[in-house]
């Protein structure tokens, strides 16, 4: 896939983060790796519970999960206008997070040409509150260009026994030399 770039799963991997095993999220669903829960179609529970995976195999789901599931729902979307990296990019962040691609407002708003309209809708998706800056993010880097990412990705240990993300814990990881091994 042409448009699935380094520099495309870094930004979204940016406004994720990394944890190895299986933890509960702040809604009570099992969630492992970048984000994955069952609903992405990759089983979760019971097999990571406990189960720490290695940095490259948690890169390489989520690289497949945006391969076979999340960036052709975009492209789909998107018909058979031209996105650029960087419009590519957001939207993908966008569906990853939300899984909503196909139903946002801002996706056929800007196919008819009406940007700023566009621009304005994107901002609909804004809770929780604490996903704003995220949604700040993907909406200028689709309609401006601005990338956010370093290279580096936020880690997380679990804290047991209630399987939550331990946010005192967490360690900046540098993942661009594994995932541009993985996009070769």
């Amino acid at each position: 896939m042409r448009l699935l770039t380094a520099r495309v799963a870094l930004e979204l991997l940016s406004h994720e983060a990394i944890v190895r095993e299986a933890y509960r999220d702040v809604v009570g669903v099992w969630t492992w790796g970048v984000g994955v829960t069952e609903a992405s179609g990759h089983a979760v529970c019971p097999r990571y519970v406990d189960r720490p995976q290695t940095l490259r195999w948690c890169l390489e789901m989520y690289l497949r999960l945006l391969r076979e599931t999340y960036a052709p729902a975009v492209l789909a979307c998107f018909g058979d206008q031209d996105l650029t990296e960087h419009q590519f990019g957001a939207a993908l962040s966008f569906h990853y997070n939300t899984g909503a691609i196909a139903t946002a407002t801002w996706v056929e708003e800007w196919k008819r040409g009406e940007t700023e309209a566009a621009r304005d809708s994107f901002m609909n998706w804004r809770k929780p509150p604490q996903i704003i800056p995220r949604r700040e993010r993907e909406r200028d880097l689709f309609f401006d260009g601005i990338w956010s990412s370093d290279g580096t990705v936020l880690e997380f240990p679990v804290e047991k026994p209630s399987y939550q993300v331990d946010p005192t814990g967490k360690k900046p990881v540098d993942v661009r030399m594994i995932l541009e091994d993985l996009l070769a």
